[in-house]
């Protein structure tokens, strides 16, 4: 069993919180996809899981055992880096081999087990080369190797994909979900903040936003019926359009959200709205055309094929039958009656318990990628944060004021005589 059950779960660093009550239930063999902009707690979730962050309050389960204050080498998971993190002195080899030397794994299994992962991956051929001579690609697979080996309960991937070019992203990723066919008993959870990932990987994808849980459901469920204005934009690509004030009163609604491969262009201004042309994009597959009807964002019309339309021209548009989306003055979506969906989200505010626990850097003696055994923690040291780290709570980070320096104390003067 490799189900995973996050309950009421909480973090925070300080008097900061960056996750708010996540209650989360992934099934064994499913690739869930944690996705949101930047801050809004997805790596920091995945570190709680991977044991890297602690918990402030509430439960993590995998296979059924609560592991809260389990160890990460002993939850039976194995993580992908955003950085390859090899050893470069160490062939493809040994560094695929190396957390199975760790635990005194005998020869022969080693050698079957990464000569496995490695026809996997296609790397068989590049068993004996120093990372050095390997593409970007090739190095994220030796990664993704070592942490195969291990034959965890449950993978974990930290934007693996981020570091390469658009061409070895498209190919990585399909690796990964050829990877999710050949271990269909292997939970998987990835983290992104490219939406086009989440929806071509995912069977479910959990949107968060400021450490809450916005909605969960597969990809079709949040392209078609997302459940906040949020989400709405969030996914799609490129994101949904949306109408205000005198433009979304005809639809009786606050704001009105359509997509841009959902609109069509009307001739003689017979269209729901009309614009001038202020930009087009000609991709050759498709266009897209930027309208200026008097809202704060230029409204994407987006058409198969080349555009006839350039700069300056007006154009008339609307919506393809009912393929738009509706929204109150909360941001909540209409149904046809004009009533609100309920929508179920996480509560923003936290309960406090009676000692509320502050939480300072993430351990470092944990070796990650690798899957190497915990290492015993080191003493807390104070170091100075980078540009990243001071404004993304996602990088465990924390500001602390800097420690006053003991005035020196001198040596008393002998009397002269």
């Amino acid at each position: 069993m490799s189900d995973l059950k996050i309950s009421n779960l909480y973090k925070r660093y300080g008097n900061v919180e960056v996750l708010k009550d996540v209650n989360l239930d992934i099934n064994s063999g499913e690739f869930v996809v944690f996705v949101g902009p930047s801050g809004c707690g997805k790596s920091t979730l995945l570190r709680t899981i991977s044991g890297l962050e602690s918990i402030t309050s509430g439960t993590l389960e995998i296979g059924g055992r609560v592991v809260n204050d389990v160890a990460p080498s002993k939850r039976g998971i194995a993580m992908v880096f955003q950085s390859y993190a090899l050893y470069p002195h160490m062939t493809v080899f040994d560094n695929m081999a190396y957390s199975l030397k760790l635990t005194r794994t005998p020869k022969d299994e080693i050698k079957r087990k990464v000569q496995q992962a490695a026809d996997m991956l296609q790397l068989g051929p590049y068993l004996e080369r120093l990372p050095k001579a390997l593409s970007g690609g090739q190095r994220q697979r030796v990664a993704i190797g070592r942490a195969i080996v291990r034959n965890p309960q449950v993978f974990l991937f930290d934007e693996p994909l981020s570091n390469l070019d658009a061409a070895l992203r498209v190919a990585t990723r399909m690796e990964i979900a050829k990877l999710k066919e050949s271990l269909p008993e292997t939970t998987m959870v990835y983290v992104t903040h490219d939406q086009v990932e989440a929806m071509t990987l995912a069977d479910r994808i959990v949107v968060l936003k400021d450490g809450v849980v916005m909605q969960v459901g597969t990809p079709m469920e949040l392209y078609d019926q997302p459940q906040s204005l949020f989400v709405a934009g969030f996914i799609g690509s490129p994101k949904m359009n949306f109408l205000t004030g005198k433009n979304a009163a005809t639809y009786n609604a606050t704001t009105v959200g359509v997509r841009p491969e959902h609109m069509e262009i009307v001739p003689n201004g017979n269209g729901d709205w009309t614009g001038k042309v202020i930009y087009s994009e000609d991709l050759g597959s498709d266009s897209y055309i930027y309208v200026d009807i008097g809202e704060e964002e230029a409204v994407i019309v987006r058409q198969d094929g080349k555009t006839p339309y350039h700069s300056g021209d007006i154009i008339s548009f609307r919506p393809k039958g009912s393929l738009y989306h509706r929204f109150d003055e909360a941001g909540a979506p209409l149904s046809a009656n004009g009533v609100a969906t309920p929508v179920k989200t996480a509560p923003a505010t936290s309960v406090e318990t009676a000692n509320p626990i502050e939480e300072g850097m993430p351990d470092e003696g944990v070796v990650g990628s690798a899957g190497a055994v915990a290492m015993p923690a080191k003493p807390a040291r104070q170091r100075t944060a980078s540009k990243t780290e001071a404004v993304t709570p996602e990088a465990g980070t924390i500001k602390t004021a800097a420690a006053k320096k003991a005035p020196a104390r001198k040596a008393p003067v002998k009397p002269k005589l």
